[in-house]
C-alpha cells in the first residue's frame, strides 16, 4: 500500500501567500511550523538556521513542541540527521528504529514517532532544515518528500530575502542619520 498524500497545491497556495506577505522573518517562520502543522495534521514541526560558525542548527521557529525537547541541548548539524547537512532529506519513519537521532532518548519521550527532516538550501549550500515530526510511524509519500524539497527551497529564498531586505533598511536608516547629521537642513 503506498502512502497517502497530503500535500496539494492548496498547502502551496496558503503556504507561499504567508511567506510572501511577510517581511519578519521570524513571524513568517512561526506562520509556516503552525501552518505546515494544521494541514499535515503532524505533531510538529520546526525551522532550523544553520550557524556556520558552531556548525548548530538554530531553532527559527517551532510549533507544536515542548519547551524541554526545544531546550534538551544543542543540534548539531554533523550529528543530527546527518545528511541533512549534505543537502539530503531524510525520512525516519519509526524512531525507535534509527541510529541516525542526537537525542533519540529525548524523542521518545516527547512522544515523536516518525521524523522528516529536508535541508533548507539557498545559492547550492545549505542554510538551514525544516523537520516534520509525527507522533505515529509515518509512511510519507515520495511526492511529499518532494514538495518538502521545494518548499524547502522557497523558504530559504524567503529568509534570504528577508535577511537582506532588513540589512538594506538598515543600511538605508543608518544613511538617513548620517544625511541628517551632516548635511542639516538648509533654511
Amino acid at each position: 500500500m503506498s502512502a497517502e498524500e497530503k500535500i496539494d497545491i492548496d498547502l502551496f497556495k496558503v503556504v507561499f501567500r504567508a511567506m510572501a506577505q511577510s517581511d519578519n522573518l521570524e513571524i513568517m517562520a512561526n506562520h509556516l511550523t503552525q501552518l505546515l502543522v494544521a494541514a499535515l495534521e503532524i505533531k510538529g514541526c520546526t525551522i532550523f538556521a544553520l550557524n556556520p560558525e558552531s556548525n548548530e542548527l538554530e531553532d527559527l521557529a517551532s510549533f507544536g513542541l515542548s519547551m524541554s525537547y526545544l531546550e534538551k541541548g544543542p543540534v548539531l548539524s554533523d550529528k543530527s540527521i546527518t545528511d541533512t547537512s549534505k543537502g539530503k532529506p531524510i525520512v525516519i519513519s519509526d524512531v525507535n528504529n534509527t541510529d541516525r537521532l542526537q537525542y533519540p532518548q529525548d524523542a521518545k519521550e516527547e512522544g515523536i514517532g516518525a521524523i522528516v527532516s529536508v535541508p533548507i538550501n539557498f545559492s547550492g549550500r545549505v542554510i538551514g532544515s525544516l523537520r516534520l515530526y509525527h507522533k505515529d510511524v509515518w509512511d510519507i509519500s515520495e511526492r511529499d518528500v518532494d514538495s518538502l524539497l521545494v518548499l524547502a527551497e522557497n523558504i530559504g529564498l524567503a529568509m534570504t530575502y528577508t535577511r537582506v531586505l532588513n540589512a538594506l533598511k538598515t543600511i538605508r536608516y543608518t544613511v538617513d542619520d548620517i544625511h541628517s547629521i551632516w548635511l542639516p537642513d538648509q533654511e
